[in-house]
């Protein structure tokens, strides 16, 4: 292509492009930027269980694009990427529309995988956008309602039991937030709150098996069981079909059977088309078609075009797929963005993993900090939320979602409450108002400072 196009295109909106496109805006990076995502909001999935549960607004957990991006002389464009074309270094939109490009960053993540099982694609809720938290919200009421007007016990326990697919990380959350909230919606129905039933399938005998989250499963395991109603683990199992009342499964050399209304699916993950579809040689990718890139985040072929988060593998490191690892990421390419810029070296990624967060219910989780410390339930709970908030993609939405958490969280939940007991009332000022003040009086320090700097300039 001509060198007279400068421009560096992002496809994907989600932490690692989002945030390669604000680090770059913030860094002054020299050429012109475009995002394009299909959605018109990113969509902060560690907090999407919040938005969904109702203790989050949409605002927080899923701000505008055009919110996030304001002032930043970043363009974006909503639209679908139909294919890349590495050697004329072109993206192709379904709109008809394309773009040629300097440098490329591929973040388009990954999709739901269903692995060939029947039925599992027509008759499963997966849950990993705004849309699916809505689609999954309105079934489930819709289930409650109908289950109040049939009194036939069997069909009513039908549409009372839910079913999770897959015992990984968002499967167990979604099993525990489910167990916690939906018997408060069914009394407050009228409905008997104990018929609620969740049941988790997993493939495994170990729910977290092999996941960064490994070390939290027995606090996972004991917290499933303390929720409003205990989460059921059939482990050991594979789910051969889902139909649309049943789901159907192998255990040993037995097929069983689960009636249910709701199945909802998190058992893993696919390669996105866009990455499957590119033309690479099949030794360029790892066993699961993700992109090999070396450790500045480049593709080998085509340094010019830079991979992370859940489409990419770098060489020689395995790095979980997780918000804070996509974050670093981000880090790296926006820095090695302006270094091509400006004729500067590259710079190798480096991650940290700082610990795992599990959310474990309303009000309940598990952290694992610096793999040194343990912590679970309320405690565990506020510090993941203040964890999270410190990730916004801008100190404005950060700065207000922060507030309106430590108003809703801690005066109004916590200090308010007199059936709270006192250890927990000490965690909440400590934990919530010790470390959310000094994320606030942070924030606010660089906000100050940047508009500093700002009209100095």
């Amino acid at each position: 292509m001509s060198n007279s196009v400068y421009q560096t295109v992002i496809l994907g909106g989600g932490f690692t492009g989002l945030f390669t496109a604000l680090h770059l805006a913030h860094s002054h990076y020299p050429r012109s930027v475009i995002l394009i995502d299909q959605n018109d909001r990113f969509c902060f999935k560690p907090l999407l269980y919040e938005y969904f549960s109702g203790q989050m607004e949409a605002p927080q957990v899923i701000p505008r694009f055009s919110e996030l991006l304001c002032d930043s002389g970043i363009i974006f464009v909503q639209d679908t990427v139909e294919a890349v074309d590495l050697q004329n270094q072109k993206v192709n939109l379904v709109s008809g529309n394309s773009y040629q490009y300097s440098n490329l960053v591929l973040a388009l993540g990954s999709v739901t995988g269903y692995f060939g099982t029947e039925g599992a694609q027509v008759h499963t809720l997966p849950f990993r956008t705004q849309q699916d938290a809505i689609a999954i919200d309105r079934h489930l009421r819709d289930c409650l309602q109908r289950a109040l007007q049939i009194a036939d016990p069997q069909q009513r326990l039908q549409l009372l039991t839910v079913a999770v697919v897959g015992g990984g990380p968002s499967g167990v959350e979604m099993a525990a937030t489910l167990a916690d909230f939906l018997p408060h919606w069914y009394r407050a129905l009228r409905g008997n709150p104990q018929e609620i039933r969740v049941v988790l399938l997993n493939h495994g005998q170990e729910i977290l098996k092999g996941d960064i989250n490994d070390p939290l499963r027995s606090i996972a395991e004991t917290q499933l069981q303390k929720r409003a109603v205990p989460v059921e683990i059939l482990a050991g199992v594979e789910v051969t079909a889902v139909r649309p009342h049943a789901v159907e499964y192998q255990r040993g050399d037995r097929t069983e059977t689960l009636p249910t209304a709701t199945t909802i699916w998190t058992a893993g993950t696919a390669t996105h088309p866009v990455i499957k579809d590119l033309a690479i040689p099949p030794d360029r990718k790892d066993k699961h078609g993700r992109l090999q890139v070396t450790k500045t985040l480049q593709l080998p072929d085509f340094p010019e075009v830079f991979a992370g988060g859940d489409c990419a593998v770098v060489a020689g490191s395995s790095f979980p797929p997780t918000a804070q690892v996509a974050y670093q990421q981000a880090a790296t390419i926006a820095r090695n963005l302006k270094a091509i810029a400006l004729g500067g070296e590259l710079q190798p990624v480096e991650v940290n993993i700082r610990g795992t967060l599990l959310k474990l219910g309303l009000n309940s989780a598990a952290a694992n900090l610096f793999n040194t410390l343990e912590l679970e339930g309320e405690t565990a709970h506020l510090i993941r939320q203040a964890t999270y908030l410190t990730l916004l993609p801008t100190p404005i939405h950060d700065l207000k979602a922060t507030a309106q958490w430590l108003r809703e969280e801690i005066f109004q939940q916590y200090l308010h409450n007199q059936n709270v007991g006192k250890k927990v009332v000490q965690a909440a000022e400590v934990v919530g108002a010790g470390v959310v003040g000094l994320l606030v009086a942070r924030r606010l320090l660089k906000m100050l400072g940047d508009d500093d700097k700002n009209q100095k300039t």
